[in-house]
């Protein structure tokens, strides 16, 4: 006799990947390393739910903690399958994450946690190059002036010296053959 099939229906989108993301750069398992949340926590840990809030900012686009719990109970599995995790959505209100807010505004600890994050992200080469070739060039927008900010007006090479200028600079380390006007020639 052949058993019913059940399937389960759930919407992923981007969840797999924002949550193998974090995975990836250590935020649950650095956020449970420097965080310690009150004592009566139980549970997915503090880094894990942290990182599935994170997914919910990015993936819904909506801040409001109380959205949280109802965006869960739609993707248990889902989130259960991306974290690894004992999934419930009653782990995700709004008054438990508010705990994880306080847990994180903790400065000692917060410094920590990104002092640990920076040494696992930032990757420090002391190259030495023979050449360094720079691009300048200018971006306009509908930015605010100011005497000392970052957008200003001037000349524009997209002829609209109505609008703010950003000075943009990209640079390009090592060789492709002798630069323009060397001795050589270029590629």
């Amino acid at each position: 006799m052949t058993e019913p099939l059940t399937v389960t229906t759930e919407r992923v989108d981007d969840i797999p990947i924002l949550l193998a993301q974090s995975d990836t750069m250590g935020i649950p398992e650095l956020l449970d390393e420097c965080f310690k949340p009150h004592g009566n926590w139980e549970g997915i840990s503090l880094g894990w739910t942290t990182a599935v809030w994170l997914a919910h900012l990015l993936e819904d686009a909506d801040h409001r903690m109380n959205q949280v719990q109802g965006w869960v109970a739609h993707r248990e599995q889902t989130l259960h399958v991306c974290t690894g995790q004992g999934v419930q959505d009653r782990r995700w209100s709004d008054d438990r994450l508010a705990l994880v807010l306080d847990a994180l505004a903790q400065p000692e600890q917060w410094q920590r946690f990104e002092t640990a994050l920076n040494q696992r992200l930032i990757r420090v080469y002391q190259l030495q190059p023979q050449r360094v070739r720079l691009d300048s060039t200018t971006t306009s927008g509908y930015w605010s002036v100011s005497d000392d900010g970052l957008f200003q007006l001037g000349y524009s090479k997209d002829h609209r010296p109505d609008l703010p200028q950003r000075k943009r600079d990209a640079l390009g380390l090592g060789s492709l053959g002798a630069a323009p006007g060397d001795a050589g020639g270029g590629r």
